[in-house]
């Protein structure tokens, strides 16, 4: 217990100085920019920049995440400033004196040979490695993984949202993760940065070298009394020098920084990793020994070197493939019944997805980017307009070919089962006769899909002819996107589950805390709510303005439970927005009004149904009001108006439910669901003779 105590004093105190720490190497680097260092004191700043190095590479091998190393890119920068600082004390020594120190003068005379075109051979190839190689793979690794890890961001988000909603992890949890998931994001974005500092400390190190050969080259022949061939001899062998002992520490930066923006993947430290999965396959060494001895048998190779390795490889081979057949043996002797053959997971097939397209082979070209098709791009702008529309958030829609279906056919579904299809003819355009008596034109007869009106498929040479005889003409895939658009908007109350309910909620929670705790679950579940949004898409309200209507069921919630009663008060809470979308452009709302005989027998039906649980209504009557809601339906559609209903607010659920299986495209509305300021004109009167 002591001992614990004593190591987190310790680790407080290192912190503490840490901080003074990197202050001081801050201040050290601005004045090694400024003032000339001693030769024993470059000595040592050399020696801690290879020892730094080599320590920050040997550290991103032993992490698992990169978010371990999270104050790498700052740490990068620094390493690299301070390198620098030492390029230009060194320049100013080596300038000065013709001296640079001991190290400096162990790298030009020891590892370069005392020889200056060896030595600039050396530096020239070590350059090449790290700019070329590992600087430039590293910058590219960093850019990927930045742009990958930020378009990952909002998936990952929903998951934890989803796993939380599930009750797999609780709130501290998810906080956690998305905490991670942020870091992680700002992490990649900047490595990203970071490592355009490795790429110019790379340039910057060419240049410099190059400028202190040639003013070295210069100032020792002409202040130093130098000849020309000692002068460059002794100038490039120390410029030689301070280049690889500034090259080798950034090699090695460069190289963790390839590393570490690779180890998002990785389960174990980088050693553990190669070892496990380079020595996973024993055949593989096995069949690299033959290959080794086989060119080690060919005349003129030398033998000796590729049997040694033949045979060191064939040995490891050997020794790793003893291990996995006594591992097998061993759970074949436990496990005597297991059959050979492992039973099917037909689990997956049980999914259903929530919408899909199934197309005929003829069909392919519309859907593949490489042939020219757009349709995944209409389909995400489908879904984009849906949400502004609706405030749907629709599930991805799969699209799949079918080879049942015919080659120019279509079919839409909705949680697996068929909801709509159609036909389309590639190369082809859809000509329909807006109802103004356009001229006839040849082509092949048809029914247009969405709105079932007669068309013709006409050829591309016929589209202008078409359009000037009047005829609205549609390209193949805008006839597939409208067909998709118009059966989302009228199903889309099937795709409203309540896990997308949960996910709309959450999307206005931060900023509208008050009225969600107020209302769930206190006051009403997951499931309520649904009904009540469900409720409302059926009949065609958005539900985008989610604020309001958690806002009224806040409100009313505690009278009453009942979907149906709070839908109505919702929908006069709605009333500006239902305004607005029955609305013509001159501000006008042009309505069918009931005729009051109708209206007091539909209240009057209304009062039985709440005595008897039922609705009682002589079904001549009910004949009798279809036929004639259905001729003045038809007189205002040919008129070119919105169908829309007005009636008294007490029986226009009544209303809805008695006329709802006629599967017109009305709206019924109460006059509460109408602004006072609003200008209504009645178009039609339904009446009961």
């Amino acid at each position: 217990m002591a001992g614990n105590q004593s190591s987190t004093v310790l680790s407080n105190q290192f912190l503490k100085n840490g901080e003074i720490a990197i202050v001081a190497v801050i201040v050290l680097i601005l004045v090694m920019l400024l003032l000339p260092l001693p030769a024993i004191v470059l000595d040592v700043f050399l020696a801690l920049n290879i020892c730094m190095s080599f320590a920050i590479l040997m550290l991103t091998m032993y992490v698992q995440k990169s978010l371990e190393f999270s104050a790498f890119p700052s740490l990068l920068l620094v390493m690299t400033l301070f390198r620098l600082a030492l390029n230009v004390s060194s320049t100013r020594m080596i300038l000065l004196h013709a001296e640079g120190g001991a190290v400096i003068r162990a790298f030009g005379t020891v590892v370069a040979g005392n020889n200056y075109v060896v030595g600039s051979v050396m530096f020239i190839i070590l350059t090449i490695i790290q700019f070329m190689v590992i600087t430039k793979g590293a910058e590219r690794i960093s850019e990927v993984s930045a742009r990958f890890t930020l378009d990952a961001m909002p998936g990952k988000q929903m998951s934890i949202d989803a796993d939380l909603n599930a009750g797999l992890i609780n709130e501290a949890e998810a906080r956690s993760r998305r905490s991670e998931v942020e870091r992680e994001a700002d992490f990649y974005g900047a490595m990203d940065g970071a490592s355009k500092f490795v790429k110019g400390d790379a340039i910057a190190g060419i240049i410099i070298t190059i400028i202190n050969i040639i003013g070295g080259f210069v100032i020792g022949a002409t202040q130093h009394g130098l000849s020309w061939q000692e002068s460059l001899t002794t100038y490039t062998i120390l410029t030689i020098g301070d280049g690889l002992v500034s090259q080798i520490p950034a090699l090695l930066i460069s190289t963790a920084t390839g590393i570490l923006v690779t180890r998002s993947a990785a389960e174990d430290n980088l050693g553990v990793d190669l070892v496990r999965q380079l020595l996973a396959y024993p055949k593989i060494f096995g069949i690299v020994a033959g290959a080794i001895a086989f060119f080690g048998l060919i005349p003129g190779m030398p033998k000796f070197s590729f049997f040694l390795l033949a045979a060191l490889v064939g040995f490891l081979a050997h020794n790793l493939k003893q291990p996995l057949q006594q591992h097998e043996a061993a759970r074949l002797e436990n496990a005597p019944t297991e059959e050979v053959k492992k039973p099917e997971n037909v689990a997956s097939l049980l999914q259903v997805e929530a919408m899909e397209l199934e197309i005929g082979y003829r069909l392919i070209p519309l859907v593949d980017p490489g042939q020219g098709g757009d349709l995944f791009d209409r389909v995400t702008l489908i879904r984009r307009q849906t949400a502004l529309e609706l405030g749907l958030v629709v599930p991805p829609i799969r699209i799949r070919d079918n080879m049942q279906l015919a080659p120019t056919a279509y079919v839409i579904k909705i949680k697996g089962v068929e909801i709509a299809k159609g036909e389309i003819i590639p190369n082809y355009y859809l000509a329909m006769d807006p109802g103004v008596g356009a001229q006839p034109i040849e082509g092949i007869a048809t029914t247009e899909p969405v709105f079932g009106l007669p068309a013709i498929w006409i050829n591309e040479n016929q589209r202008d002819e078409a359009e000037i005889a009047g005829y609205t003409v549609v390209d193949p895939p805008s006839v597939l996107a409208t067909h998709l658009t118009e059966v989302i908007k009228a199903h889309a109350y099937e795709l409203l589950g309540r896990q997308e309910v949960q996910s709309l909620i959450n999307n206005i929670k931060e900023e509208y805390n008050v009225v969600v705790t107020e209302l769930i679950p206190n006051l009403m579940t997951i499931g309520e709510i649904q009904k009540v949004l469900i409720g409302l898409l059926k009949e065609g309200i958005p539900i985008r303005n989610l604020v309001t209507i958690l806002e009224t069921l806040a409100d009313y919630a505690p009278l009453t439970k009942d979907p149906e009663v709070l839908i109505e008060f919702v929908r006069q809470a709605m009333c500006r927005q239902i305004t607005k979308m029955v609305q013509g452009e001159d501000g006008i709302v042009r309505a069918i009004t009931l005729d009051p005989n109708l209206e007091q027998l539909l209240t009057k039906v209304q009062q039985e149904a709440k005595e008897s649980a039922g609705y009682s209504l002589d079904p001549r009557l009910i004949q009798k009001l279809y036929d004639r809601l259905g001729a003045v339906i038809k007189e205002v559609t040919t008129a070119g108006h919105q169908p829309v209903i007005l009636c008294a607010p007490n029986i226009r659920l009544t209303f809805r439910k008695l006329t709802e299986r006629l599967g017109t495209k009305m709206m019924i509305l109460s006059y509460n669901e109408l602004v006072p300021e609003a200008e209504v004109r009645s178009i039609g009167v339904v009446r009961l003779n």
